[in-house]
């Protein structure tokens, strides 16, 4: 099918991996791509300081690494992020990801923490979750020690780091948690029904896809498991049947994503629940927005930092 790219991607398409993606290690193969690719360098304008730390794990399980990014100067409480890594339940690491981090912090002006969460399939949902949850638990209580505002502390991730924080937000809100001050959804996957228009129509565009989808939820939730009724909402939160009492949400969709009729559906759901949600849908481009230097690239940066900044109370 052809489809209406964004012009400053289509020279970039024949360079993209289009699968197809029939397993997890066609999958992994393709998050180490994307790293070597260079698409994800950032150099911070001012000094941000990381440190890494081993936080305890959920119920007895193995304990969780994060690493925490903050401007070297400050003055007084900043607001503090939990940030989850996208990857589709399978991929991706802490250090794939150190220039989104890094970005935020700079840009932002916050304390984030980035969560190593177990992967999928060696370890399933909840794993992953329960790792993020406890990063959250951890940034909670140790806000004084950070130099974290209790009472402004968000979530953010994109693609499958933003269906794990539509999750921890849902968790947070259900065990009476840490107070969430902010959600940001960016791409996220949330559904693993696989019945939107977009999810049966983009089956062969290229980086991610339909797929590639499908591969992630088997890995995530088990074979057999995916479309059943034996799916948590906690797994996919588009399940959730009272999105009521969340914290204020921004979420991003892209026009040839497979996810972005469930972004849009639980934008909608969340703002019928009284939730305050803004939505962004880009045009013309791939999962994510793709290209940092093209023109919907930089937009896409800048409606993240600018809402984080809102969203954060910066």
């Amino acid at each position: 099918m052809t489809y209406a790219y964004d012009p400053e991607i289509t020279p970039r398409l024949s360079m993209l991996p289009s699968g197809p993606f029939t397993d997890v290690r066609a999958l992994r193969a393709l998050g180490e791509e994307a790293v070597r690719s260079g698409l994800s360098s950032y150099e911070p304008d001012i000094e941000i300081r990381t440190r890494d730390v081993t936080v305890p794990g959920p119920y007895g399980s193995p304990d969780v690494r994060v690493r925490v990014y903050a401007p070297a100067e400050r003055d007084g409480l900043l607001p503090g992020l939990l940030y989850i890594h996208g990857g589709g339940f399978v991929m991706g690491r802490i250090e794939q990801f150190d220039a989104a981090a890094t970005r935020i912090a700079a840009e932002v002006g916050a304390v984030v923490v980035s969560v190593e969460y177990r992967l999928a399939p060696e370890n399933p949902f909840p794993a992953g979750l329960e790792d993020c949850y406890a990063a959250l638990a951890w940034t909670a209580k140790s806000a004084s020690e950070l130099g974290i505002d209790p009472d402004r502390i968000g979530i953010a991730g994109e693609s499958t780091g933003g269906g794990l924080a539509a999750a921890v937000a849902l968790l947070a809100r259900d065990r009476r948690g840490p107070a969430l001050c902010f959600q940001y959804l960016g791409v996220a996957e949330l559904d693993d029904r696989q019945e939107t228009p977009s999810m049966r129509d983009y089956g062969d565009v290229p980086l991610w896809n339909s797929q590639a989808t499908q591969v992630s939820w088997d890995c995530y939730l088990g074979e057999g498991r995916r479309r059943t009724a034996r799916v948590s909402p906690y797994a996919a939160p588009a399940r959730a049947e009272d999105l009521s009492g969340l914290p204020p949400a921004f979420i991003t969709a892209c026009q040839y994503d497979p996810f972005r009729d469930e972004d849009i559906d639980y934008a909608q759901r969340l703002a019928h629940a009284d939730v305050p949600t803004e939505l962004v849908l880009y045009p013309g481009v791939l999962h994510g927005g793709l290209i940092p230097e093209s023109a919907v690239g930089r937009r896409v940066l800048a409606d993240m930092i600018a809402a984080l900044r809102r969203g954060l109370g910066v």
